[in-house]
């Protein structure tokens, strides 16, 4: 039995490296990092992260999971962030049809030069309308119209009819759609190798269908002003962008260095060369100030819009504790994690225990009596057998307050940090992943940090680049994932102690780590969501802030703060160490002492789970 398990892993893991291999040659991009998990599949910078294979894979899986590696590798290649921006529709619905049909481009890219990828995305595209769509399509009404779109285009670009899952998802809007158009995507077919006439192709089939862009509402005139600002820099990256793969012939395979896709389900944009396209940062208007012209636009999506700037993407990863340390560490760090936090364990875990006893008891059922209609009150019938005029007597369960939750914690990762405050923050956190998994509250544990001081490789290129004004962020981030929501804490119990590996905890930038688990938070299938942070200080990276405004990044946490708190269904909370993030902060806690951070957090999550006195 274990030489099976062993074999099984060594061709798990010879198939991964194949895939990595895969993915850098298609890519063009010999740096690139491709990590396995519970989540994805995702891309940020140069790092893709992918669901891991099941214990005994089918041909089937395997062939799904080279299908997102095919993907992901292509919008490196042949999608550029900045180009796809410059004709993005305001109105949401629209700006998922633009979305997936430029998905659709560069996966065609790939699928008429090799069949074999060509396979491989189909099956990655008929996995996921397989989990999307479960219940019977019974009308148009039950399918996204990007979802119908995308298949038909992709129908069309290839030549061949729809099979299985996608064929039935596109039916219903197949029979819509040609009473309106004969030819809806015989021009998208003509430029996929151009990606700039392939979006003004797409907002053409827009106005075919009679879909809103919003680009004649209020303030759209302004907006193109404001498109303008955002776009114009990236005119000179885009002379040389065709939106193909690399040569087949070119013996380098070198991508194009202008192209920092970070490969985002939804669009990140990265407008980090447009500063070096004419240097000027003299002319550069601060498109913070002409926020109100783009309506539609989030922060939390499009943050250059808000005037916040990121040089390069290209250096940026998020990791798992596992990626970062060997098993054997990990084991090494929880040990001394555990003795030194002995004492603090048993207090936290008293307090734990209070709110163990809060969520189980607003879990627990209750019953209406006395109504007209319900379940039959058995309890009750002897009333009629004494009196035969008394009705009879119904009851039915009471609706409970207690809601499917998930709880994140994204925990500063800083240099500030290291020392006592970083293992009260770790004990805490391991002690309430814990608590609440026993009470069905699932809990994820992030954390965020820098990989280098200084600025790293960020800074590097920024120096090659001839040091353009106001370049934005100037650094490498880093976001650490120690435990996702559906890992079970014995699993995963030791990823905690790599918070106390020297040399990890580095700088902070706060706005772009909120960001990150806030979409993660706003992936998961919960009701309820709550997000808490845990600082000890304002956003700090002296490479960024040496050569942009002293504000630059603590403008943009507000913003982030101010967008989560007003429009987001999360519920966010923070807990300061020695810093005061009540001026950041709705719903947030100071305090003086790392040794009060576990009553703090107690506190904070008691006031959030009691309805009573959020109304």
């Amino acid at each position: 039995m274990p030489s099976s398990t062993n074999q099984n892993n060594k061709a798990k893991e010879k198939f991964r490296e194949a895939l990595k291999g895969c993915a850098r040659a298609v890519s063009g991009n010999e740096d690139l990092q491709m990590t396995f998990g519970q989540d994805g599949p995702t891309m940020t910078g140069d790092s893709i992260l992918l669901p891991d294979l099941p214990l005994k894979p089918t041909a089937s899986d395997v062939k799904v999971m080279r299908g997102m590696a095919d993907s992901l590798s292509l919008k490196a290649s042949c999608h550029n962030a900045s180009a796809h921006q410059k004709r993005v529709p305001y109105d949401a619905d629209a700006r998922k049809i633009y979305d997936a049909l430029e998905e659709v481009r560069y996966e065609m890219i790939g699928s008429q030069r090799m069949a074999g990828m060509e396979e491989n995305l189909w099956a990655r595209q008929q996995n996921e309308l397989e989990t999307r769509y479960t219940n019977p399509i019974f009308s148009s009404d039950d399918v996204a119209l990007h979802t119908a779109l995308s298949l038909l285009a992709r129908e069309a670009m290839q030549g061949k009819p729809l099979a299985g899952k996608a064929a039935d998802v596109a039916h219903h809007w197949r029979e819509e759609l040609a009473q309106k158009s004969d030819d809806l995507f015989s021009s998208l077919s003509k430029v996929i190798h151009d990606q700039d006439a392939y979006s003004t192709e797409i907002m053409n089939l827009l106005e075919t269908l009679n879909i809103e862009t919003g680009a004649d509402k209020p303030g759209s005139e302004e907006g193109d002003s404001d498109s303008e600002v955002l776009s114009d820099d990236s005119e000179d990256l885009l002379e040389d962008q065709d939106g193909g793969l690399p040569d087949e012939d070119s013996s380098d395979g070198e991508a194009d260095p202008s192209d920092d896709s970070d490969g985002d389900e939804r669009e990140d944009t990265d407008y980090s060369d447009q500063s070096i396209g004419d240097g000027d940062a003299e002319q550069q208007t601060n498109p913070a100030q002409e926020q109100a012209a783009l309506p539609n636009f989030s922060v939390l999506e499009v943050p250059e819009a808000f005037g916040y700037k990121i040089f390069t993407k290209r250096f940026d990863e998020v990791v798992t504790a596992e990626d970062l340390a060997q098993p054997s560490e990990l084991e090494r760090l929880r040990g001394l994690l555990d003795r030194q936090l002995e004492s603090l364990n048993r207090a936290v875990s008293r307090l734990a225990n209070k709110l163990q006893r809060k969520l189980l008891a607003q879990q627990n059922r209750s019953w209406e009596f006395d109504l007209e209609e319900g379940v039959l009150d058995a309890a009750r019938l002897s009333r009629v057998v004494t009196d035969p005029l008394s009705p009879l007597s119904f009851r039915q369960e009471a609706d409970t307050e207690f809601r499917d939750t998930v709880v994140t914690l994204l925990i500063d990762n800083s240099g500030s940090m290291r020392g006592r405050p970083i293992m009260i923050a770790a004990s805490c956190a391991d002690i309430f992943a814990r608590t609440l998994e026993r009470c069905g509250v699932k809990v994820e544990i992030l954390g965020f940090t820098t990989k280098a001081w200084k600025g790293g490789d960020a800074r590097g290129a920024w120096e090659e680049a001839g040091k353009p004004g106001q370049p934005g962020r100037l650094n490498d981030i880093r976001h650490i994932i120690f435990k996702t929501a559906d890992s079970p804490w014995r699993r995963v119990r030791n990823n905690l102690g790599l918070m106390m590996r020297e040399g990890l905890l580095k700088e902070n930038i706060d706005g772009e780590a909120l960001t990150w688990a806030h979409k993660r938070l706003l992936a998961r299938p919960e009701q309820r969501r709550i997000l808490m942070v845990i600082s000890d200080g304002a956003p700090v990276d002296d490479s960024t802030l040496s050569v942009n405004p002293g504000n630059f990044l603590e403008q943009h946490l507000r913003n982030v703060i101010d967008e989560i708190e007003t429009r987001s269904k999360v519920e966010l909370i923070a807990i300061g160490i020695g810093h005061d993030v009540t001026r950041y902060y709705k719903r947030a806690v100071t305090i003086t002492d790392a040794e009060d951070l576990a009553g703090a957090m107690i506190d904070k999550l008691t006031e959030l789970f009691d309805e009573k006195s959020k109304k």
